[in-house]
């Protein structure tokens, strides 16, 4: 004979094991995948490429390997900095692959054209190195959160650091690509807001071997101060070329509004010292940041990770314990849960993500030191000053996001 106390039991019990199966339902093919999606191949890999792959590995295996009793896997491939490439890849992934959350995706244009195949079939899209604000902006979607950087947060940093110290009339150097247009118009909006001058721009084709003709004109135009608003290859080979036209020691500076510790690294020690730079993320900035960067560096041929890399493991970290919170991987319901709860993992703690998808993590101002400064390779950053992300993002109500209440 069943009593009313067994009987509410025997409810309360099959009620859990459905809601444990409505859980599990939710999680498509009983599998979460990633895609990692970037340049593997390009002028932009050095910052990207396996390094993300392998970050993004060291997620999973840091989480267990499961989540919500399900197990993780992860994908990757080249997009070429194709949009159509990007594209076609993306929709093979959600629609043939079961791919619920796709990564980095490096260049503003592929993401733009990504991101709305995400929105349109509920995947999650986790940007972390493409630099156009507009993906939280008016291109903003329920599915996309844009970590750690973009061209206003690092350009700002930049922009303002330099004015302050003197640096008052600027030329840009302009990648002629969406991500660095932006960049561009961040940099001329800052340096004149600071009461600066812009003297002059000019733009390059992307995978610039030859920047010559470009670095005459900036030197020409007797600009203190010449921007560079690209980014990987670009950006270093801009830098090597300044150095064999004598840029810096006739007494105009470099300014690069989009650098990575790769590009320290391909420039060398002795040409980039001095230069100042903002980033969101430094190996070494702290014991943490140290202990996960050296396990990073063991399976990544001993090269320090990148801002774009590191993001990488907090977006793969923070969307599976949304998962495990929500007991569902569609994006929409996933990536609102990223926005509830606080990131906070080796590498960055108690950051919020903006109800626009726009993470709120500090930018730092860094110097890259002198030769006899460092103590091994890829000790290469001094930190100068730490900037609040809500003091150097753009803040929300300039962005034009349609799912923001004005």
């Amino acid at each position: 004979m069943t009593t009313p106390v067994g009987m509410a039991l025997g409810v309360a019990l099959g009620l859990g094991a459905v809601s444990m199966a409505t859980a599990r339902a939710e999680i498509s093919d009983g599998v979460v995948r990633f895609g990692v999606l970037n340049d593997q191949s390009g002028v932009y890999s050095d910052f990207g490429g396996r390094g993300s792959v392998i970050a993004a590995e060291m997620a999973v295996e840091d989480h267990g390997g499961k989540v919500a009793g399900v197990p993780i896997e992860i994908l990757s491939a080249d997009h070429q900095n194709k949009p159509d490439i990007a594209s076609n890849t993306a929709r093979e992934w959600m629609d043939n692959k079961g791919v619920d959350a796709i990564l980095e995706l490096t260049t503003s244009a592929v993401t733009l054209a990504v991101q709305e195949l995400g929105k349109a079939k509920n995947r999650a899209i986790l940007v972390t190195s493409a630099s156009s604000p507009d993906l939280t902006g008016k291109s903003c979607t329920p599915v996309t959160v844009h970590w750690g950087f973009d061209s206003y947060g690092l350009t700002t940093v930049a922009a303002k650091a330099t004015v302050d110290n003197g640096g008052d009339s600027w030329f840009f150097l302009t990648g002629d690509n969406v991500g660095s247009h932006a960049q561009e118009a961040q940099g001329i909006r800052f340096v004149t807001e600071q009461g600066g001058k812009v003297l002059g721009t000019v733009r390059h084709p992307l995978n610039s071997t030859d920047f010559s003709s470009f670095l005459l004109q900036a030197q020409g135009s007797g600009a203190k101060v010449i921007a560079l608003a690209n980014a990987g290859g670009d950006t270093v080979n801009a830098m090597k070329q300044a150095g064999e036209f004598a840029i810096t020691s006739g007494g105009q500076s470099i300014v690069p509004m989009l650098a990575f510790i790769t590009d320290i690294h391909s420039i060398g020690p002795k040409a980039a010292q001095g230069i100042k730079l903002a980033t969101a993320f430094y190996w070494d900035r702290d014991d943490s940041t140290r202990t996960w960067s050296e396990r990073f560096m063991a399976r990544n041929g001993g090269r320090a990770p990148t801002m774009a890399q590191a993001g990488v493991y907090s977006m793969v970290t923070h969307f599976l314990k949304a998962v495990e919170a929500t007991g569902s991987d569609k994006g929409d319901v996933a990536v609102a849960q990223m926005k509830k709860t606080p990131v906070n993992d080796p590498l960055w703690q108690d950051v919020r993500i903006r109800e626009d998808g726009r993470s709120l993590n500090d930018i730092y101002l860094v110097e890259v030191k002198k030769p006899e400064e460092m103590r091994g390779t890829w000790d290469y950053y001094k930190i100068i000053s730490t900037y609040p992300g809500d003091k150097a993002f753009r803040p929300m109500s300039e962005g034009g996001c349609p799912m923001v209440k004005p």
